[in-house]
């Protein structure tokens, strides 16, 4: 592989370059929404599991010698981790890193805002897949509606800050896809409707397609029109709506497939990479620190993981033999 890295990414067997890598901090969570995680019995990863703040940023060091940009900090919940602005301020520092990302359900948002913009946060993806509190306990079950919109109000009074609105359709909420739409009338945010995949719970509720959510945007909002991506976009498509100020996109990974342009690589919290969504191949990056292995043999698996990356996933077809078996918040969302 030799010294000289000259910090570009890596390119897969494909030739897509990877350049944008998701951290799962925890597989916890302070909400149990039904297509995620089950509402009791869930068994969490003991502490000594998980990957250490020093660990992450270690192997984010060596990501960026591969040519890793931006980093994405995921859970389960990530904010419900204590010291997250400790990391994100230590991922800032490393050189080659231009930005780090956060996604969250809000719940913590608001008390945790101050710090994570004074560690150099770039930008939040806030999960809400209803403005309606009976709706959103039952599809969370938790009632804590107030205090995500909460923290979406705090994220869009930040200087600054990218702010995108993540919501899953799933035909329980449709009554409520124009009105999160019309959060973009007058915001600068970005709306993005994301299509169920058949992962963990995902597998058993009902989902809309892009093309559904359109067919209930359209008639109360008017005409969907493509437009430019905001800052940080990764798989999303955008457009907008007459009269908007932000911006409403789509990922439609079942219905309109991106993986000949997917950039991204998921490290799990148990240090896990995984390349791909949908199968369970990659490498177990703690196994080899927890062994001794040093930044050369890191960078080794590293760069072999990636470069056998899959082409592309098979959501739309029956199972087969080395799929994923876990649940989202387990993988990282």
């Amino acid at each position: 592989m030799g010294e000289n890295r000259g910090r570009t990414a890596v390119l897969d067997q494909f030739d897509r370059k990877i350049d944008y890598l998701r951290i799962s901090l925890t597989d916890r969570c302070n909400l149990r929404c039904v297509y995620c995680m089950p509402e009791e019995g869930v068994e969490w990863q003991p502490h000594d599991a998980i990957l250490s703040y020093e660990e992450i940023a270690r192997l984010v060091r060596l990501f960026a010698d591969l040519g890793i940009r931006r980093v994405r900090l995921t859970g389960g919940e990530p904010l419900v981790r204590r010291g997250v602005a400790e990391l994100i301020a230590a991922i800032k520092a490393i050189p080659g890193i231009e930005a780090v990302y956060l996604t969250t359900n809000g719940l913590a948002l608001q008390e945790q805002l101050p710090g994570l913009l004074a560690a150099g946060l770039d930008g939040v993806n806030i999960s809400l897949d209803t403005l309606d509190r009976a709706q959103y306990a039952a599809i969370t079950r938790r009632d804590a509606l107030p205090q995500a919109l909460a923290g979406l109000e705090a994220a869009l009074a930040a200087p600054g800050l990218t702010v995108k609105l993540n919501c899953v359709p799933m035909g329980r909420n449709d009554n409520q896809l124009p009105a999160l739409s019309e959060l973009a009338r007058d915001r600068d945010v970005s709306v993005r409707f994301i299509e169920l995949m058949p992962i963990g719970l995902g597998k058993t509720l009902s989902r809309r397609t892009e093309a559904e959510v359109l067919a209930i945007l359209e008639p109360a909002l008017g005409p969907w029109r493509p437009c430019a991506a905001p800052p940080g976009a990764g798989p999303a498509h955008y457009g907008s709506f007459p009269g908007f100020r932000g911006t409403v996109g789509f990922i439609s990974a079942m219905t309109h497939s991106f993986c000949e342009n997917c950039n991204r690589a998921r490290l799990t919290s148990t240090g896990f990479l995984k390349t791909c969504l949908q199968y369970e191949t990659g490498v177990n990056l703690k196994a080899l620190m927890d062994r001794g292995a040093d930044d050369a043999a890191l960078l080794d698996a590293m760069e072999r993981a990636i470069r056998q990356k899959p082409a592309h996933h098979h959501f739309s077809t029956p199972s087969a033999a080395g799929d994923e078996s876990h649940s989202m918040f387990q993988i990282g969302g």
